[in-house]
Order: C-alpha cells, then sequence, then structure tokens
C-alpha cells in the first residue's frame, strides 16, 4: 500500500510508499503500475535515471512542458524544491520545499510545467526520478537556483553547481 497527500501546489503529490521491516532489514515496493494508477494517476514511466551528488551540490531548477517526474531519493537526504513554472498560470513562481531520504522513502509526482531542484544535505546521495517522456534538453527550461522571482529559501548559501546552474 502506499499513502499519497497532496501538496501545497496543484497535483503535485506526496507519496509515502509502505516499508517492510523484520530482523533481515527492509523491503519497499517503489513502483506498482496497477496500483499507481489507482491511488495516484495513469502515467506511463519511460525512462528512469539517476544523479549521485556529493553533500552541498545544488541541481536544478529544471523541467519541461511535457514530462511527469516521480521522485525519490535512495541513498542520503535531498532538501527538494518544486517551483510553479508555468507561466500561464496564477500560481507562477509558487514553490514548496521537502526533504526526500533513504530514510523516510518518500517520493514525489511532479508534474509538466513544474521545476525541480534538490540540494544534497548528506555526504552524499543517490536521486531517483522516473520519467513519462524521454529526456530531451532542447525542450528543457531552466531557471536560476536563486531567481528572486521565487524567493526560494535554500539552507545553504553557496552550493557547489554546475555551469548550466549557474
Amino acid at each position: 500500500m502506499i499513502k499519497v497527500s497532496k501538496t501545497k501546489l496543484k497535483g503535485v503529490l506526496l507519496i509515502e510508499p509502505s516499508i517492510f521491516k523484520d530482523f533481515r532489514g527492509e523491503f519497499i515496493e517503489t513502483y506498482n503500475e496497477e496500483l499507481y494508477r489507482k491511488k495516484v494517476n495513469s502515467i506511463k514511466f519511460i525512462q528512469d535515471d539517476i544523479a549521485v551528488s556529493k553533500k552541498n551540490v545544488l541541481r536544478g531548477i529544471h523541467g519541461d512542458n511535457l514530462t511527469w517526474k516521480l521522485i525519490s531519493c535512495l541513498y542520503g537526504e535531498l532538501y527538494q524544491v518544486v517551483v510553479n513554472c508555468d507561466k500561464s498560470s496564477k500560481d507562477f513562481g509558487k514553490w514548496q520545499s521537502f526533504i526526500l531520504s533513504d530514510k523516510n522513502k518518500f517520493q514525489l509526482l511532479v508534474l509538466p510545467k513544474y521545476g525541480n531542484a534538490y540540494l544534497v544535505m548528506s555526504d552524499k546521495a543517490v536521486f531517483s526520478y522516473k520519467q513519462s517522456t524521454y529526456y530531451n534538453r532542447k525542450s528543457q527550461f531552466s531557471y536560476k537556483w536563486n531567481d528572486s522571482r521565487f524567493k526560494i529559501q535554500w539552507p545553504i548559501k553557496n552550493p557547489i553547481l554546475s555551469k548550466r546552474d549557474k
């Protein structure tokens, strides 16, 4: 079973998968198409990606107009931010932050036209996401991590950034 909660962002969902623990460790079902179709949405995911990053790395804000994403943190801890980047929406620029970690196992379902960014809080983190379209850099939008329109409250002032994210 999974627990699905609405967030402050229209259509963005916080998903808590069931964790089965015993003396051997843990078992977590991270995705079950039938269950997600009933409880979440009937999105067809066609590409899975993983990014491994070290402490204080900030990636994003990235997104596109077509792709649904199911985001999780397989190892470590992330300060995850989701931003409404739909310029035609009255909620453009509205954002919410979440802590995703290997301890809480939370997932986020992020809609098209929403940007996603994360900061690695632990020594190392593994960011995982399923996508409903194939990656196409040319169709992506990017916003600066500290874009003054969004007023995102990052827990760090000088993150490690790629050229794209600067």
